[in-house]
């Protein structure tokens, strides 16, 4: 379940298994996105968020578990609850060797909702050819069915 922000409020979550939205935009189920990988749940089941907005924050409570350093378009979080998140911005970003991305964050951080996680240039990402839909999968979702 996520709760979704309102007015840059950030919900604190009464549950554990509930996420804050890590984005503004329009929500897209998992099977829609344009890569296999995310869309068949390779990785995991989740979601998707077509931006409107470029600023990514933590979606729980947890442990900044993953960054990918040199391309700052992911960023891999362990929940106070266990349940394990991967952020990803864009499809095939890699590509762009971390222009147009700032993180806010490093391996073995502890975040709080709402915190900053990843800013980006969805204009840039655009004019390079790229989508900005941004994931976010659940690598251990068979252990969170909900």
């Amino acid at each position: 379940m996520l709760s979704f922000l309102k007015k840059n409020k950030v919900a604190e979550p009464a549950n554990p298994n509930v996420l804050v939205a890590f984005l503004s935009g329009k929500v897209l189920p998992m099977e829609e996105v344009k890569d296999p990988v995310f869309s068949s749940k390779m990785l995991g089941d989740g979601l998707a968020i077509e931006p409107s907005s470029e600023l990514i924050i933590a979606p729980c409570d947890g442990v900044i578990s993953t960054i990918m350093e040199t391309s700052k378009h992911a960023v891999g979080i362990t929940a106070a609850n266990g349940m394990e998140l991967l952020i990803h911005e864009g499809i095939d970003t890699v590509a762009l060797n971390g222009e147009g991305f700032e993180l806010y964050v490093k391996e073995g951080d502890t975040v709080k909702a709402g915190d900053k996680l990843i800013r980006f240039d969805s204009k840039l990402i655009k004019s390079r050819g790229y989508q900005t839909c941004c994931v976010l999968a659940v690598t251990n979702s068979d252990d969170y069915p909900d």
